[in-house]
């Protein structure tokens, strides 16, 4: 919870500053977005949260990356090493980087890599963290936090992609210990994403193309991963050369690797 109003102030606060550069008073910035100039000072002061609709518009309208509002950045170092005790035990840890105290929960760990999508390794190292940390995850409260800030489409995405992972990896002979842990995923992967998830599919698409790769910087670079991505990413809305592939593969070198 605190955690989450950190991130709130964090949003709230950072338009506040994009505002005043513009030199936009509230009452110009709230029409904008549909909102009552009293309800945007109450936000502006942390005492509420924009909508998915309203957080897009600000993007557009500042013409600013989704990560301009990320929290304090971790150090690549931090966050593999955190990924790596979460079960992405391929990854290489650094004996020297401290535990941090804001990844004690696997959620948090998905939620900041997911919004930085700067690293595509750390991206696909989420389906073993996902798969050996499914029962202490609340994967309603991630969706929440995701569809606060307008990416449910990118929690929904991993969560196919690890899906099809385990589907994959559960054709190979596994020890059983580990054919447990990954029938456990993937039912409740599955359940959680043929529930709410799925309903939510035609109103989520209906929005502009979720842009995940940090090196689409060109409308024509955009159009070449758009033709050549995957089944999943393409019914999500994702542009990203990351295919299925890349979360077996992942999944299996965590598996060989323990």
């Amino acid at each position: 919870m605190a955690r989450r109003a950190h991130d709130r102030a964090n949003i709230a606060r950072k338009v506040r500053d994009l505002r005043k550069e513009r030199h936009w008073t509230q009452a110009e910035l709230a029409q904008r977005l549909g909102l009552s100039q009293n309800r945007l000072s109450e936000i502006e002061r942390g005492k509420g949260s924009f909508t998915a609709e309203q957080f897009l518009t600000i993007l557009k309208l500042f013409n600013v990356p989704l990560t301009h509002f990320a929290s304090e950045r971790r150090p690549s170092s931090e966050v593999q090493n955190t990924l790596a005790r979460l079960g992405a035990v391929h990854l290489r840890e650094n004996p020297d980087v401290l535990p941090s105290e804001l990844f004690e929960e696997a959620g948090d760990a998905i939620r900041e890599v997911l919004i930085a999508a700067e690293s595509s390794r750390h991206i696909t190292a989420l389906a073993p963290v996902l798969v050996h940390n499914i029962d202490r995850i609340n994967l309603k409260k991630l969706d929440a936090q995701f569809i606060e800030i307008g990416l449910e489409r990118r929690f929904a995405w991993l969560i196919a992609n690890t899906l099809a992972a385990l589907h994959d990896e559960l054709g190979e002979k596994l020890p059983r210990d580990l054919t447990g842990i990954y029938r456990r995923g993937e039912v409740v992967l599955g359940a959680f994403l043929t529930g709410d998830i799925e309903r939510r599919l035609p109103r989520a698409v209906a929005r502009p193309t979720d842009i995940l790769d940090p090196d689409i910087r060109s409308a024509k670079t955009l159009k070449e991963v758009e033709s050549s991505r995957s089944a999943i990413s393409r019914r999500w809305g994702i542009a990203t050369g990351l295919q299925p592939e890349d979360f077996v593969n992942a999944l299996r070198a965590s598996r060989v690797s323990r």
